[in-house]
């Protein structure tokens, strides 16, 4: 049973049958201007400040969620909003595996890599307890956790199709994840220096709290490469638990839909594998997989990641289409609660971390 606090919902972001091809149109052509704009104001931050301080990602669901305060979208609209909030979102996370090699993610070491696995798991837990004891619904509490333990953004963005999230639940998720992340980046540097680590050990809690890579490496490059490098990995470690995540997420959700519809669960009948695992979710492991095998040609690996940025930007641009600011203004000051408490431990885990390994 979700809390009676749970903001109001804007209907399901999946349609009833699936439209032709033809009826998506309006909505495709409404989230591509939206997400064009994102583009080109983050364009003009880089040119103007040399630096991109609010991803285009961020902005497609701010500027989305302020057409839809003044404007409400004809049904014309519903379809293609709805095919690109869903499955623009889910071949984006099918894309997103192939970012992940194994082979690099190994070259860490056994220690860091299984610790920065451990940090994770525990961040997930402290922050789903946090956002459940601060009275946050079930869904937005994970995707914070999501967001918070893994990678930012695009971990609320993979995570919110697997446990069906709400567009408000994303958009606000997003919203105060994002804000907090560019905070992380300035006051990092001087954590860092008052605490008097080094190169190896500001780069290692650097990869394990910033939240997207851009970031870590606006983080870190000011300190130097060997930082950067360190960074670097650690994050590409939190990126690939992303998977694991998902996939637990999905039968976690799957067993719990299914005890809310109170359909038996008796041995005889069991669970067919496509209700526990959606299909970008095998997806994004077999392309971690064929990364990890070197089965994906080199020259292909940049547009493959350019591909899932650019679907990605145009599925948020349909979360800020589908969004109520005024449902989102509701849940802010709890939600912001749980992103800053969240982080604060993630923090304290991270350091946690490299002073028991003894890092150099």
């Amino acid at each position: 049973m979700e809390p009676a606090a749970r903001p109001a919902q804007s209907g399901p972001m999946i349609p009833a049958r699936r439209p032709g091809v033809l009826t998506l149109i309006p909505g495709l052509a409404a989230c591509a201007a939206v997400a064009l704009a994102a583009v080109a104001i983050q364009a003009l931050e880089l040119r103007l400040l040399g630096r991109g301080w609010i991803d285009a990602i961020v902005l497609a669901i701010l500027i989305g969620a302020a057409i839809r305060s003044v404007w409400t979208p004809p049904a014309a609209f519903r379809p293609g909003v709805e095919f690109s909030a869903r499955t623009l979102l889910e071949i984006a996370v099918v894309l997103l595996g192939a970012s992940v090699s194994a082979a690099t993610v190994m070259a860490i070491g056994p220690g860091l890599l299984a610790g920065t696995a451990v940090v994770v798991v525990l961040a997930l837990a402290v922050s789903y307890a946090i956002g459940r004891l601060l009275r946050l619904p079930h869904r937005m509490a994970v995707l914070i956790a999501c967001g918070n333990a893994i990678c930012g953004n695009s971990a609320i963005a993979a995570v919110a199709p697997v446990i069906d999230a709400d567009a408000e639940d994303v958009s606000a998720a997003i919203a105060f994840t994002a804000v907090l992340g560019v905070g992380v980046v300035l006051l990092l540097p001087l954590l860092g220096a008052a605490l008097q680590l080094g190169d190896v050990r500001y780069g290692v809690l650097a990869g394990l709290t910033v939240y997207a890579v851009p970031q870590v490496l606006a983080a870190t490059m000011p300190v130097g490469a060997v930082a950067t490098q360190a960074g670097t990995l650690i994050k590409l470690v939190r990126v690939l638990m992303l998977g694991p995540v998902c996939l637990g997420l999905a039968i976690l959700t799957a067993f719990r839909r299914r005890e809310n519809e109170a359909v038996a669960m008796s041995p005889r009948r069991g669970v067919a594998p496509h209700q526990l695992v959606p299909w970008f979710i095998i997806g994004f492991l077999l392309m971690m997989l064929a990364r990890s095998l070197d089965l994906i040609p080199a020259a292909i690996l940049p547009m493959l990641a350019q591909t899932a940025t650019v679907l990605t930007v145009l599925s948020m641009a349909a979360l800020g289409l589908s969004t109520d600011a005024r449902a989102v203004a509701r849940s802010g000051v709890r939600i912001a609660s749980v992103v800053i408490l969240s982080l604060l431990a993630l923090t304290g885990l991270a350091l946690g971390l490299i002073y028991l390994l003894a890092l150099a």
